[in-house]
């Protein structure tokens, strides 16, 4: 799919400058999968909606993912390993991809709320700031990603509360699926940092679940923390486990999704900088590694 990958890239500013109808055309020609799970019962998503939030680091590279080119050719590697049923993306990215004829047959979710930019003081007032249900439902995709931060000292909470809930219905209503990834946070020295306790957990889980009108589409996207079988009982919504930082001792990451794997609720995984970033980046190995555990 790649052999010919520069000559595509090259052509895709072009493409939008005198042609801005043709992203319509290819979301409007794009191939959809039947179900959003696949052939194993599994869900395994490639993440590539950091950059629009202004988080380019992976690992100890500070502006790894600030090379759009670089970025797009490992997710488009990704995207063509057996086992990898999407990827979740901001319009600009996953119109790219569409550009690029990397869609047919994925499941293909929308990144909504990216206006809570990486180290800002409004951080926690994570607007919504670019796809919306409407124009996921038009364009084809399959669904739409929310992520709630939860800080009860700040009251910018409640306002992206409401716009998740808001969101979940205006997904539900097309019969799409609401990806939300809930968080219990707190401010330390100046930056947001998320509590990763089964205790915080299980609390950000249990309010994420009742938002919205209908929790019917909804999906919860979570990370793997100690004592994970009290933070999957807190619902009964399916789950998809959160990949997270990319790690020095990836043997040690594997171990511990498969492990999660094991529990019931848990149907997928949604990694981003962890496959396409990894340590020696080889990005085919990680994510058939990502994969294998999955089986």
């Amino acid at each position: 799919m790649i052999d010919d990958f520069a000559e595509r890239l090259a052509s895709l500013t072009e493409t939008r400058a005198r042609h801005p109808e043709a992203v319509a055309e290819a979301a409007a020609r794009r191939v959809r999968r039947p179900s959003l799970l696949g052939p194993s019962g599994r869900l395994m998503i490639v993440a590539a909606d950091h950059p629009a939030r202004g988080a380019l680091a992976a690992g100890d590279r500070p502006m790894a993912m600030a090379d759009r080119t670089e970025m797009l050719r490992r997710v488009c590697v990704a995207l063509g390993r057996p086992g990898v049923d999407g990827v979740l993306g901001t319009p600009d990215v996953i119109e790219d991809l569409l550009l690029l004829g990397a869609l047919d047959g994925k499941a293909v979710i929308g990144s909504m709320n990216r206006g809570g930019l990486a180290g800002s003081a409004f951080e926690i007032d994570d607007r919504f700031t670019a796809y919306d249900p409407a124009t996921i439902a038009a364009q084809g995709l399959d669904g739409g990603k929310m992520l709630l931060r939860i800080v009860d000292e700040d009251p910018d909470t409640v306002r992206t509360l409401e716009s998740c809930a808001h969101a979940v219905t205006g997904l539900a209503r097309q019969g799409l699926m609401a990806m939300i990834e809930p968080f219990a946070s707190r401010r330390e020295g100046g930056r947001v940092r998320n509590v990763l306790t089964a205790d915080a957990m299980t609390r950000a889980v249990a309010i994420a679940s009742g938002l919205g009108a209908t929790s019917a589409y909804t999906w919860l996207k979570v990370p793997v923390v100690d004592d994970m079988e009290r933070v999957m009982a807190a619902s009964t919504l399916p789950v998809l486990l959160l990949g997270g930082e990319v790690s020095d001792d990836q043997d040690a990451a594997l171990a511990a999704w498969r492990k999660a794997f094991a529990l019931p609720g848990v149907m997928g995984l949604v990694a981003g900088r962890t496959m396409l970033y990894p340590p020696g980046d080889d990005v085919a190995a990680a994510v058939d590694a990502a994969v294998e555990v999955m089986a």
